[in-house]
């Protein structure tokens, strides 16, 4: 098991983030416990696979769950946001639950969403839940973004690895820790390309080893840094269960 934490910052409302620095096709970055990649070269934040409204969406299929997802989700990023004062927010893809998502959201909400983006670049990945982007809400929607050398997008694409920034596919891994087996969401990286977890707080994941990973990484390269609590805990895949 790698070191939990190369960096320890201590921000204004006193919460001490132990995440965990990477870099990505040689531009540095930072995995922070609550979900979101910060880019501080770029003054760029990235977060990936909101869900946003999944609640919503279940109920307008007859499913019924609590309807608090989306507050919950955006609660937090609202955190990631005045934690790093980015220039540029990016999200990627699956930023809402289904196509109607951004059009049924709450004025509440949608006011939320708004109060984050003051002031800086708001930039919608297009998901395969979302693909028509967003309704009435700051910022602009796209398919992919490239940005110097890194290009951001929902899917991971086998074979186009370098400066990649993905989602879509939730990682997560399992690792053994106080004689417990642990499963976490991860940010998993190579140096080439990273996936992201997912930011939505009724999000499942993907193992590491699950064949929808397969040609994506190069494994003696691949790290995890799975999500705790309140700190990252980086792992090299050959340590990892599965």
């Amino acid at each position: 098991m790698l070191s939990r934490l190369t960096l320890s910052d201590r921000f204004s409302n006193g919460f001490e983030c132990l995440g965990s620095e990477t870099a990505i096709n040689g531009v540095a970055a930072w995995c922070d416990p609550l979900g979101g990649l910060y880019l501080p070269d770029l003054s760029l934040l990235v977060v990936s696979d909101l869900h946003l409204e999944k609640g919503a969406a279940f109920a307008r299929r007859g499913r019924m769950l609590p309807p608090y997802d989306t507050i919950a989700t955006l609660k937090i990023l609202s955190s990631l946001v005045s934690r790093y004062d980015p220039k540029i927010v990016v999200s990627l893809g699956d930023n809402f639950h289904d196509r109607v998502g951004s059009e049924h959201l709450p004025l509440t909400l949608r006011e939320l969403i708004r109060e984050m983006a003051r002031g800086r670049e708001w930039i919608w990945i297009n998901g395969n839940h979302d693909p028509d982007g967003t309704v009435d809400l700051p910022g602009s929607s796209v398919d992919e973004m490239f940005y110097g050398n890194l290009v951001f997008r929902h899917e991971p694409k086998v074979g186009d690895a370098a400066g990649e920034i993905a989602g879509h596919l939730h990682p997560s891994a399992t690792v053994r820790r106080r004689e417990k087996t642990v499963r976490r969401p991860c940010f998993a990286t190579d140096g080439s390309r990273l996936l992201m977890p997912a930011f939505g707080v009724m999000s499942g994941g993907l193992d590491l080893r699950h064949k929808a990973m397969r040609g994506l990484f190069d494994h003696a390269e691949l790290v995890a840094h799975l999500m705790g609590r309140d700190r990252i805990y980086s792992v090299r895949f050959s340590n990892l269960l599965g």
